[in-house]
């Protein structure tokens, strides 16, 4: 009686059972899913080679986070921007919130004198606390990025 209203097994009693299978088959498919779609999502990211340095401390809480990729383009917050915007925005920023912090990541290839002149637009619009953000990780072997000892 395998496909009774009554949902009795063969014997003529209730099926107290539930068969598991197919859940199990819909949470790895699920997981799959879940496992595909994370590599997507930590793909969408600016490509930043950070300078390193060994006595870098990590930072609690970040309001403004600025990039400057190895083309020299400026993002604010992740989004690409130029100097009229961050003007238009910063102030607004600064008025929301008394201890406002700004991220600075760089390439190490970007000249010294762009890393500078966000600093100082920075400053200009309020923001006094910034911090750079590097690489924790010591250079392995000396190159023309690591300074020689005195």
């Amino acid at each position: 009686m395998a496909g009774g209203a009554n949902f009795d097994d063969d014997e003529g009693g209730v099926i107290t059972e539930i068969n598991v299978t197919p859940l199990v088959d819909i949470m790895l498919v699920l997981l799959i899913i879940f496992m595909l779609t994370a590599n997507i999502i930590t793909q969408q990211s600016i490509e930043v080679e950070l300078p390193n340095a060994v006595t870098g401390e990590t930072v609690e809480s970040t309001t403004v986070a600025f990039t400057i990729d190895s083309e020299a383009n400026v993002f604010l917050n992740g989004e690409a921007t130029n100097e009229a915007q961050m003007r238009d925005a910063l102030p607004i920023l600064v008025k929301e919130s008394d201890d406002i912090q700004a991220i600075i990541a760089a390439d190490k290839s970007v000249s010294h004198g762009k890393v500078i002149w966000l600093i100082d637009l920075i400053r200009q619009l309020g923001i006094e606390k910034f911090a750079l953000n590097i690489d924790p990780t010591p250079p392995t072997e000396p190159n023309s990025d690591t300074p020689t000892p005195l």
